[in-house]
């Protein structure tokens, strides 16, 4: 039996051209999978070249459709589009609030009923006004105190703020627009790019989209390529129902924000002509299932107010045609163990036991050094011991001691000193340690981790040698509250990730190494599955090193395919 989708409002207006409005809404929930439930909000009579008229729907017969709903197919998310009338957005207010008055005690009443904002102002093809100065302060009092998501344009964001409209403008300007919106209420803002006139080419020469995100879990320029989209009609409707779908599937606001990001990136590159204007975008079904099978590539996210290092100093991206996601690492390259296997050891004298063993690459997590001095010898005799091995060492956490040992003129072939930062230690730092940091970027690797869809983002966007997914397991190593990212997200991060993808995370046993390895990940991280002890780790490193062997085996054994989709994560 097939379960049931999660139930998705959208009030909106009706396009009778077919590409934006409830049309462009209807398609992107098919290609998330959840079900629409189309309320028409207001009446307009547009072709692909601009809108004739609009005619708001009576507050009578838009509450009948919304009773007429409420009594059977409650919703998860509300998406709002065009509403076109103070009465429209009042009712619109007060669905959320009767909604959201049955929330249990504690629990969080976004989850009891989300509401994503799409405040469409003006038809981008020109031609009837969709809102007076009195809709949009309906606006700024009914809607963004209770709004989950709110998804302007930069034009719409200025005209919700009583400023100016257009597009135009230093982007710099964004991240205080987001704010203020976010001060009247809004939840989390994200503010697109996509009728943003060009900034010019990035440095190495392509023109880049720029939307700006802020909501509670991350902050920051998501980045994808510029598309050559003649046909966008209906893009910002596409992009609100993809943060609405996402949202009703379990995902996080950033996470939502991401895979509609895609999902529009997508749409734009299958649109086509109906008409003699722009015409539609179509959203598909397979829009996140990877470049390799012909889905968008995953968008960079850069750190704090700086676009992704990877866009500003980095190498050209492969197009989302491309048969690979990659793209070079802006640091050192990694190169993933022939076994398979990334020791995790907390001292050098198991570190030096993991290197007795054959381990060939390993990572110091010293977490608790008695002095720096004590932390010095820690650093010193490990490196000096990786260096004669030929191992790859990662240095986790005290990164600028690192970065101060002394290069090994005189090392094995193989050896390569890295750092892994987690992505608060990677947010922390001061505009100076990353100067410092990107300086050594030539000879130093970077791993970083991730947990989720946005932390991948952001870790591509700063060009990262490898890219850490977990925990792929429960585990008690460190008390998180992700969820565990199973096989099929572990699969999917290695279908977007543009660097290595290593799994980490509550593997303790052969068993639970080979289960992972066969989804062909550069390595899987073992902590305490390695052993507490020098004899404990000769018996636990053939046992370990055999299983990911048999797993990398069972590569096309069984019909698996990388998943269209992640599950949530928080």
């Amino acid at each position: 039996m097939t379960s049931r989708p999660p139930i998705v409002w959208s009030i909106a207006g009706l396009d009778t051209a077919g590409g934006a409005g409830l049309s462009a809404d209807q398609r992107a929930a098919d290609a998330l999978g959840v079900h629409l439930c189309p309320v028409a909000a207001a009446l307009t009579a547009q072709h692909s070249q601009g809108v004739a008229a609009v005619w708001p729907v009576p507050p009578d017969p838009l509450q009948a459709q919304l009773q007429a709903l409420a009594e059977d197919m409650p919703p998860s998310v509300i998406k709002t589009g065009l509403l076109g009338s103070v009465a429209a957005v009042r009712l619109v207010a007060q669905c959320v609030d009767h909604a959201r008055a049955r929330t249990p005690p504690g629990q969080d009443p976004h989850r009891q009923l989300a509401l994503v904002v799409d405040p469409v102002l003006g038809a981008s093809a020109g031609g009837a006004a969709f809102a007076d100065d009195d809709v949009r302060q309906a606006y700024r009092q009914w809607l963004l105190p209770r709004a989950t998501v709110l998804t302007p344009n930069r034009a719409e964001a200025r005209l919700l703020l009583q400023q100016a409209g257009g597009h135009g403008g230093p982007r710099d300007e964004l991240p205080a627009l987001a704010a203020a919106l976010r001060a009247l209420g809004a939840r989390s803002v994200v503010i697109t790019g996509g009728d943003a006139p060009d900034e010019g080419p990035s440095p190495h020469g392509q023109a880049w989209c720029l939307d700006w995100l802020d909501t509670p879990q991350a902050q920051g320029w998501l980045c994808a390529p510029r598309l050559d989209a003649p046909h966008h009609h209906g893009s910002g409707c596409t992009f609100a129902s993809g943060v609405a779908g996402a949202w009703a599937l379990g995902h996080t606001d950033a996470d939502a924000i991401v895979l509609a990001h895609m999902l529009t990136r997508q749409a734009l590159a299958q649109g086509h002509a109906a008409g003699r204007g722009a015409g539609p975008v179509q959203a598909r079904a397979g829009f996140a299932a990877g470049p390799a099978r012909g889905g968008a590539s995953l968008p960079w996210l850069g750190l704090g107010t700086d676009l992704p290092w990877q866009l500003s100093l980095g190498t050209p991206r492969a197009s989302d045609n491309s048969a690979t996601p990659g793209t070079p690492p802006l640091f050192a390259p990694f190169t993933p163990p022939t076994d398979g296997l990334y020791g995790i050891l907390p001292n050098h004298a198991l570190l030096q036991s993991a290197l007795a063993t054959g381990l060939r690459c390993v990572q110091l997590r010293h977490k608790h050094p008695a002095s720096p001095q004590a932390l010095q010898a820690q650093l010193d005799a490990s490196l000096a011991d990786a260096a004669q091995a030929g191992a790859q060492l990662f240095v986790n956490d005290h990164w600028r001691a690192a970065l101060a040992l002394p290069p090994r003129v005189a090392a094995e072939p193989g050896f390569r000193l890295g750092v892994h930062l987690g992505q608060e230690d990677l947010q922390a730092l001061s505009p100076n340690d990353r100067a410092r940091l990107l300086a050594e970027r030539d000879r130093i690797m970077l791993g970083l981790s991730s947990h989720s869809l946005w932390e991948l983002a952001r870790a591509a966007g700063c060009g990262a040698s490898l890219i850490a997914c977990g925990p792929v397991q429960a585990t008690t190593t460190k008390d998180m509250p992700w969820q565990p990212q199973g096989k099929r997200n572990l699969r999917w991060w290695l279908a977007h990730s543009p660097a290595p993808v290593v799994a980490i995370g509550g593997l303790l046993t052969p068993a639970d190494v080979r289960r992972f390895a066969a989804c062909q990940p550069a390595a899987v991280c073992v902590v305490r599955g390695l052993g507490l002890n020098a004899a404990a780790m000769q018996a636990a490193v053939p046992a370990l090193r055999s299983a990911m062997k048999l797993g990398r085996s069972e590569i096309g054994t069984t019909q698996v395919h990388d998943p269209d989709l992640p599950h949530p994560v928080l």
